[in-house]
This record gives structure tokens, sequence and C-alpha cells, in this order.
């Protein structure tokens, strides 16, 4: 099998960054061409040997030509609005993770790329009252339009559907990834583990599924080099409930009714007081929880830490860091 040429989006971020320098370590198997490409410019002193470097936008007009140009017959899709900045909005985020992701497909199609490896995530399937209690690759993706992450996960999931139909020579390897935690992690969810006081919903264990952030990883550089195609959740093994977590934490929880908790939340984020809107507290009460049974028995990856041996690890980095 020939090196892949391999071009990588969201590569100056959390997750792209962290992939782009594994594949280019690796002594024995390299991609014969690696692309990092971000809309944020990579300073000279920050590059990595052997990688190009490009700065472009998602929803670009000239993708086609820089995936011609370098002759990419694989990309890793990593691109998208994970913690939305202060001045986001709605419209902006659905244009870089939908019709950015409309805009990527046409141009692999039209260049002939062989393969697109596309992190999605357990947000997919919604947050749902009648969600299993263990959900599976083949449950439907139902992302709640009123959160917009989940929302335009299942978007860009059903476009991946369409594709697989229309366009079957692109092949496919889709991740819903589950909460990713790192040495250095920093995003929505772990700034809820930093508040004074951690909240429940009462009736609702809110249970959370860890993966390593190298696990994800891992699974990147697999899906790169093999011949791996299909949907698969990535987690580490197991849940972990809201009171679990705040006790490894030494902290408290504060259980509060639905009505009550979404109540404060529509009155306090208009002020400006709080990150979180109304519409985030179904995201506690009815979070998906992931089996990884696929992941191991199909894809043939297991992941070297299970959830409860994932949350230790950021625990202990956050304690080294002066986390309260």
């Amino acid at each position: 099998m020939d090196a892949p040429r391999v071009l990588v989006t969201g590569a100056a971020g959390y997750l792209g960054s962290q992939l782009v320098a594994a594949l280019a370590a690796d002594a024995a198997r390299r991609p014969a061409v690696l692309v990092a490409m971000d809309v944020r410019e990579v300073p000279q002193e920050q590059r990595l040997a052997d990688v190009l470097y490009e700065a472009a936008d998602i929803r670009a007009p000239d993708l086609l030509a820089m995936l011609q140009r370098h002759a990419i017959d694989t990309v890793v899709h990593l691109a998208s609005i994970v913690t939305p900045g202060k001045h986001s909005d709605r419209e902006f985020e659905y244009s870089v993770d939908v019709l950015g992701t409309e805009n990527l497909l046409k141009a692999c199609v039209a260049a002939e790329v062989k393969k697109i490896v596309v992190s999605s995530s357990g947000a997919a399937y919604g947050y749902h009252a009648d969600n299993p209690a263990w959900i599976n690759e083949d449950a439907p993706v139902r992302g709640n339009q009123a959160f917009a992450y989940s929302w335009h996960k299942r978007l860009v999931e059903e476009l991946l559907a369409d594709y697989r139909v229309q366009e079957p020579q692109l092949a496919q390897v889709v991740f819903r990834i589950g909460t990713i935690l790192g040495e250095t992690v920093q995003n929505q969810i772990t700034d809820l583990f930093e508040k004074p006081r951690l909240i429940a919903i009462r009736g609702s264990d809110s249970p959370f599924v860890f993966i390593w952030d190298q696990d994800v990883v891992g699974c990147l550089r697999v899906a790169v080099y093999s011949d791996k195609t299909g949907i698969y959740n990535v987690a580490g093994d197991g849940a972990m409930r809201i009171h679990e977590i705040a006790a490894q934490l030494d902290k408290r929880c504060v259980v509060l009714p639905a009505w009550l908790l979404q109540a404060a939340l529509a009155l306090l984020k208009p002020l400006g007081l709080t990150q979180y809107g109304p519409e985030q507290v179904n995201f506690l009460r009815y979070r998906p929880v992931l089996t990884n049974r696929r992941l191991k028995e199909q894809f043939g990856y297991v992941p070297q830490k299970t959830t409860a041996e994932v949350f230790e690890f950021y625990r202990e980095a956050r304690a080294r860091r002066g986390g309260a």
C-alpha cells in the first residue's frame, strides 16, 4: 500500500495539532505528503519539518485547487466550531460546520480523493428522554435543533449519509466522539468542572463518557493508514455519573429541578452572566452514553484508558496546573 497523501483540516486546533505532530513524528510510517490546513496562520517557529502548511478557510472556493495541487488522496476533517467565541453567532457556526463540510465534500469528489475521515460527536444522537441507556451506531442521529452544536453535527451526518449513496467512491470513516479529556484540554464541559459546585438535575444521573485525547489521535491514525470504513463511537469503557465526578473533584453537587435551572439560565444568559443557555439543561439531563463495542470489535482499536482512568488523568493534570 502506497503511503497516503494526507490533508488535515482544523490542523491548528487542539486535536488537529496533536494529530499532525503524531503523523509527522512516525518515522516508520509517514504520509507521502502531509498538509496542515487551518484558517489560522501557524507561526514559523511552531511549524514542523516535512509538514506543508496552508492557511485557508474551509468555506473557500479554492479548496479543490489545493487538493489537486498536493494530489491529496486522504482528508481528515477536524475543522469545527466546538467552543464558540464571544462574538460568534449561529449563522456563522452553521456556515463553518455544515456549509464548510459540504464545500469540502464537493472538492473531495471533484479532486478524486479516495477517503475522508470525519470527527463527528456523540452529540449527533441528540439529548432525548428516550435515548437508550447505552447508545450504539445503529441509533438514529437526532441532534437537537435548540442546541447548535448537536444540530450541526446531525446535519453534517445527514450530508455524509447522502454522499455515501451518491458518491460511494469517496470512502468514509466517521467517528462519533465522546467528551475528550487530556492534559491541557479546556472547553465548555471542562468549564463545568471548574465551578465551585457542580450542577445536577433532579432525577438524572447526568452520565459522561470520556475519551483520552491520545486515543482519539490513535483512532485517526488507524483510519488514515487502514482500509477500514464505517461509523464508530469513540469513547472509553464505562461512564461516570455527575455525583461521581463531583466526588473525584472533592466538590459538592447542587441538585436542581430542570424547570428551575432552565428559568435561571434563561434570565442569566442574556445578561452575559453565564455562557450556558436554557437549551443546555437537556445536555445534562439526557446525555447519550456511547458504547464502544464496534470500535473495538470491527474497527480494531481498543482505547488505552477507560472513562474513569482518563478522568483521573485529567484530574491529576488539573491539580498540577493549580486547578481549584
